[in-house]
């Protein structure tokens, strides 16, 4: 991995124009995203940037209008947006005449999206002038060693010029940035932010702030906040301006600058449209003879602050949570002043991130895979909201579009590689508030809950348990986030860690002071760059060992719950949904049952991290059972893959549950039910004779012919979800991909970027969609949505299990071997909804 020394001096050179030239062409690009209310994307992105105005994910227009004027010949450009529909037709015009400029494209890796153009030079010049080069670029930046940073709802545009000759630039917003409601009423005002020097107080800042003139707490209005105020910043040497969209725009064109003045006529966000504006003008034509190329750029950022950002059913009843920046911020002006100076280093740890990305992505997969894990990034944490202390930090999250249900377990699963491989700190963050909810009493189901609210950003729980019925899913969801969690934090070598952020940092740990434990409480300097956070686990100090036992204990009696309900109802799970619910109720899923049995044998692994040596044993004796008889009830007849449901011959399903048995480390030969968590008091319990097979839990034969198959039926955008539709969901591709062969890994990966490029979506990075035709909508819509956090599962694998998960599967890359020559037949399925081995309700049974 990089520098940050090294990454730091880069910083700017690589938001103006080093951000690697994309392979991909998706319909829409991240620009502002941070949460799920700050949230702008490039609409359109196979066209030109002024084409269509920028929008919310849902597709409603948000005003983002950027102009560029050249003084010398009176030319106007539209850069972003649709600001030019308020200029006047040239017969009308007074002096400015309006033209467009030369688009290059986009650029985009994980943090940041650059738009690049060239500006034509004014005619009449005595000597031919090169056209001015404009790169705007955002920021929404991803730091992993600092969840401070991660937590601030804020982005950054800037905007950097390299030319002969001077350029006049504007930018305005207006209120649809506030609410979703275009009759609401607004109001806004001009603030200026100073820092004390020795000279007294220095401006730095002009913010505009503009919010709903009656907020609605903790309400939406089509999925956008109808609370918070927006923070338009810049320096303080730029010209401001409010008032009349059509007035302000057509003012810059013929002046090339704004007048300072406010105006104060509080109106609906339409009325009159009222707009809130910055210019800037670029000085860059040379007196001298021979005119030099000069460079030149500004910084503006943009925050939508909420307090609170939810109201949860937390321990201690409904509780309005406030914004984790809170705990270190004494208001929204330290904030918003902290972060704009906090851009360097913003971007350098950005940088870091990306470039380490680009390397991993490439070595695992392809450029085009680099591209597809750069777009899903940002997506990911912008479904996300910090709040808590640092005492207790907690993460929450909203179904984007689907539903817009609040802590979606399943819907955490598929984007928990993006965690493992990102910072797992803030997979266990997530985890947080359904673990305190369920511990606390306030759900009364004996399985894992569904989600935490109907709606974010309401998580007021589901004490009646009425909440969508899925048992199993949930349970394996969790249990297998719970061990992979624990498994995260045990390392020997840092080179190895599940992360190689989050293995940076102090070692020192108390494990007796009360809350999380995992706090930010002892936030670290290093390289010169405050606020990052501590060592994630790791060896030093048995840090790991001690963090694990205290995160697992205090709910362990919820962790057995959720299992012995596996244990019951999962072998052969009756009339139930999965997490693709969308495809209906179903008995005897043959994906579902692997995922409850999987779970079964991750609570082994939870168990020995606390020492719990009989429950250890018990689960992990029960899950090799249970493994056994999976594989027989979910084979079809002629052995060549894995049914839907175990009744349903003629049937075939893609088997993305298979990736837990690898991330989990289970696949590796003799492998520990927790790798790596022996302890001079305690070893790792040795497997029982019913799982003693060099081929790990899940038989090997089990993923060479799931490969196989996948290689059979993969269509031309994709790998189908299952037989009875040619439509897939992108996250349980890579989930499925990572533990297949390298030639059917890479020949989906190329299926999902042809898609990419050809796919008629006209939203954020869809993951549900149709694999053949125009690879559109199938019908629910998705769109923006975090699972795309599931495309980063090669990643997670790589580095699952101190690097050696991968090499459990290089037998995938060869001919099949002897020891493959017999596979089991499918034998009679029992009866639907028949509790498997172990039951409470069952027979007697054996181990």
């Amino acid at each position: 991995m990089k520098s940050l020394a090294h990454t730091t001096t880069a910083a700017v050179a690589l938001l103006a124009a080093a951000v690697q030239a994309s392979s991909l062409t998706p319909p829409v690009l991240p620009l502002a995203v941070r949460n799920p209310y700050l949230t702008v994307w490039l609409a359109n992105a196979r066209d030109v940037p002024w084409s269509r105005w920028p929008m919310f994910y849902e597709g409603e227009d948000i005003g983002l209008g950027i102009l560029a004027s050249v003084p010398a010949s009176n030319e106007v450009y539209p850069l972003l947006g649709r600001p030019h529909d308020s200029l006047l037709p040239p017969e009308y015009a007074d002096g400015y005449n309006v033209s467009f400029p030369i688009y290059l494209g986009a650029q985009f890796d994980a943090s940041t999206t650059n738009l690049s153009y060239l500006i034509p030079s004014p005619k009449g010049f005595s000597n031919a002038l090169a056209p001015v080069e404009v790169i705007i670029s955002f920021l929404s930046p991803i730091t992993p060693t600092s969840t401070l940073r991660q937590s601030i709802p804020a982005t950054y545009l800037s905007v950097h010029v390299s030319g002969e000759f001077d350029v006049d630039l504007y930018v305005d917003l207006n209120g649809h940035w506030v609410s979703g409601d275009r009759g609401s009423r607004i109001e806004w005002e001009l603030h200026r932010s100073g820092i004390a020097d020795e000279d007294g107080e220095k401006e730095i800042l002009k913010t505009w702030r503009v919010k709903r003139e009656t907020e609605q707490l903790l309400t939406e209005y089509r999925d956008q906040a109808e609370w918070g105020t927006l923070h338009f910043s810049a320096p303080a040497d730029v010209r401001h301006e409010s008032g009349t969209s059509a007035l302000l725009r057509q003012r810059f064109s013929r002046t090339g600058t704004l007048q300072d003045v406010n105006d104060d006529f509080f109106r609906g966000i339409m009325d009159e449209e009222p707009v809130f504006a910055f210019s800037k003008s670029f000085r860059l034509n040379s007196t001298q003879p021979f005119p030099t190329r000069r460079r030149d750029s500004v910084l503006f950022t943009i925050a939508h602050v909420q307090d609170p950002v939810v109201q949860y059913a937390s321990a201690r009843g409904l509780t309005m949570m406030r914004p984790l920046w809170a705990s270190w911020f004494a208001s929204p002006e330290a904030l918003t002043v902290f972060h704009y100076l906090d851009f360097h280093t913003a971007a350098a740890l950005a940088s870091n991130y990306s470039t380490q990305l680009a390397i991993d992505a490439s070595k695992s997969g392809s450029q085009d895979y680099v591209d597809i894990l750069a777009l899903s990034a940002r997506q990911v944490m912008g479904a996300t909201t910090f709040s808590g202390t640092p005492e207790n930090p907690i993460l929450f999250l909203k179904e984007i579009s689907s539903n817009g249900n609040f802590q979606t377990i399943d819907v955490i699963y598929p984007s928990f590689p993006f965690f493992l491989y990102t910072n797992p700190r803030w997979l266990a963050y997530l985890l947080e508030p359904l673990i305190e909810h369920m511990l606390s009493g306030q759900y009364p189901n004996k399985y894992a809950m569904h989600d935490l609210g109907a709606h974010f950003p309401n998580a007021t729980g589901h004490p009646d348990g009425n909440d969508e019925y899925m048992p199993v899913e949930e349970c394996g969801n969790i249990l297998i986030m719970g061990l992979a969690l624990v498994n995260s934090l045990i390392y020997e070598d840092p080179a190895w860690s599940g992360s190689m952020w989050s293995s940076q940092g102090s070692a020192t740990y108390d494990e007796s002071v009360d809350g999380s434990a995992f706090p930010l409480n002892a936030l670290e300097a290093r390289d010169g760059v405050s606020h990052l956070d501590d060592r994630w686990g790791g060896a030093e100090g048995n840090k790991g060992r001690k963090q694990a036992r205290k995160y697992i204990e205090r709910s362990y009696g919820l962790w057995k719950q959720w299992t012995q309900y596996l244990v019951d109802f999962s072998l052969t799970p009756e009339t139930q949904l999965s997490t693709d619910d969308f495809a209906g109720w179903l008995a005897n899923q043959t994906n579902l049952a692997l995922k409850g049995v999987i779970g079964i044998r991750a609570m082994s692994g939870i168990a020995d991290a606390v020492g719990a040596r009989a429950d250890a044993e018990f689960y992990l004796n029960v899950s090799s059972v249970y493994v056994k008889q999976w594989e027989e009830y979910g084979l079809s007849r002629d052995g060549t893959h894995a049914k839907l449901a175990y009744h349903w011959y003629g049937s075939w399903t893609t088997l993305y549950n298979l990736f837990a048995d690898s991330v989990l480390c289970f696949h590796i030969s003799n492998s520990s039910p927790a790798v790596g968590h022996e302890t001079d008091e305690q070893k790792p319990l040795a497997p029982q004779s019913a799982s003693k097979s060099k081929t790990g839990f899940v038989s090997d034969h089990i993923y060479r012919l799931q490969s196989e198959w996948y290689h059979a039926v993969v269509q031309r955008y994709g790998l189908p979800l299952d037989s009875r539709h040619l439509y897939t969901k992108s996250d349980w591709e890579f989930f499925a991909a990572a533990v297949t062969s390298t030639a059917v890994r890479e020949e989906i990966v190329q299926a999902v970027a042809l898609w990419v490029n050809e796919t008629a979506t006209d939203r954020p990075f869809v993951d549900l969609y149709r694999t053949e035709g125009d690879g559109g909508f199938p019908g629910p819509n998705f769109k923006a949505r975090p699972v795309v956090g599931g495309h980063f599962a090669f990643l997670a694998l790589e580095r699952a299990c101190g690097g050696k998960a991968v090499a459990g599967l290089e037998f995938l890359d060869h001919p099949a071997g002897a020891e493959e020559a017999g596979r089991p037949s499918a034998e009679a399925v029992p009866a639907q909804g028949h509790h498997g081995a172990g039951s409470s309700e069952g027979g007697d049974w054996e181990l």
